[in-house]
């Protein structure tokens, strides 16, 4: 966040989001303790007869969240405002069976922004969304897919066990709050593609938040697309966070991996001598935090790195390193 709404997350008066779990057990009960801002659960079910499938429907539905604020030592609880849910028709094709659902609404807090008609001002929050996909097949099996998302908050994607298996690559604060209201959103005539990554480790999870949450605070870098955070043979000493954004894993010229906000970057040449063993680079706009390498613990690097040998996977692969 940036400007007024930066200022006012400082102060106390609302909060960030901690990161969700890496399951869900109960997802009402999450909403009740104001742990997310909204949810879309699509859950659906499909008749089978001779291995075709022949009935199918819809049984998920939409979540809001709330947000409490807090005014000195006093906080209040306002829910926020739903959508109606958007459901597409199940599309149904022998053997399997698609499902593509729409859910959001306004954030609880009312947020003023310029408009081009008198009183040129409006209290009325952007609109959050995403649009789910779940495909099903008659043996039962399933897919999943992100399809579309509103460019804010961060939106955390989990499979039918309600593990945490992806998450939105880019959040982009300023795009949200400028565009996404009335025709600019599915319940008007647009979608905002999303952008996907794996989830990173719940090891570099816990090591981002000591970062974040550490006595030393790190320094940040911008870059742009395109632009190199690290290149393969340099030397190097810092370790990254990406905060936001896509960085391309490079090795000899090729692209072994693409990694996305909440990876920690840079720990191999850390602990195999000091020279970057690849380039990263900037897929799309990005951030990162920067930090020494004394201020993380080197057994925790260790065992990131252990993960990071993606080039070892590579079909053909003669060897070689990766993540810096």
């Amino acid at each position: 966040m940036t400007g007024l709404n930066k200022a006012i997350f400082g102060t106390g008066f609302t909060h960030y989001d901690d990161p969700p779990p890496d399951e869900i057990h109960d997802l009402h009960s999450l909403a009740d303790t104001d742990r997310f801002r909204f949810a879309n659960h699509l859950a659906a079910w499909i008749s089978v007869e001779d291995g075709q499938i022949i009935d199918a429907g819809y049984s998920g539905s939409g979540v809001m969240g709330a947000t409490t604020v807090a005014i000195g030592p006093k906080q209040a609880t306002f829910a926020a405002l739903s959508f109606p849910d958007l459901t597409q028709p199940v599309q149904i094709e022998g053997s399997s069976a698609r499902f593509v659902q729409t859910v959001g609404g306004h954030t609880a807090i009312p947020a003023p922004r310029r408009v081009k008609r008198p009183p040129f001002v409006a209290f009325q929050a952007p609109v959050v969304w995403t649009t789910l996909a779940l495909t099903i097949h008659a043996d039962g099996t399933s897919e999943h897919e992100l399809v579309g998302a509103s460019p804010f908050p961060r939106h955390w994607v989990y499979d039918a066990e309600s593990r945490l298996t992806a998450k939105g690559g880019l959040a982009d604060f300023k795009e949200w709050w400028r565009t996404s209201f009335g025709l600019h959103t599915p319940w008007g005539d647009e979608e905002s593609a999303a952008l996907v990554t794996e989830v990173e480790t719940a090891l570099e999870r816990e090591v981002a938040g000591r970062i974040m949450r550490g006595g030393e605070k790190p320094s940040y870098r911008q870059l742009r697309e395109g632009e190199l955070l690290t290149t393969e043979g340099a030397a190097g000493a810092a370790i990254y966070l990406l905060l936001n954004g896509v960085l391309a894993v490079d090795v000899d010229d090729e692209t072994v991996a693409e990694v996305g906000p909440g990876a920690i970057l840079g720990e191999r040449a850390v602990l195999e001598g000091g020279t970057r063993t690849s380039t990263l680079r900037a897929l799309t706009r990005a951030k990162v935090a920067i930090v020494q390498a004394d201020q993380v613990d080197p057994a925790a690097l260790a065992d990131i790195s252990q993960g990071h040998r993606r080039e070892e996977h590579r079909v053909g692969s003669g060897g070689g390193a990766a993540d810096g």
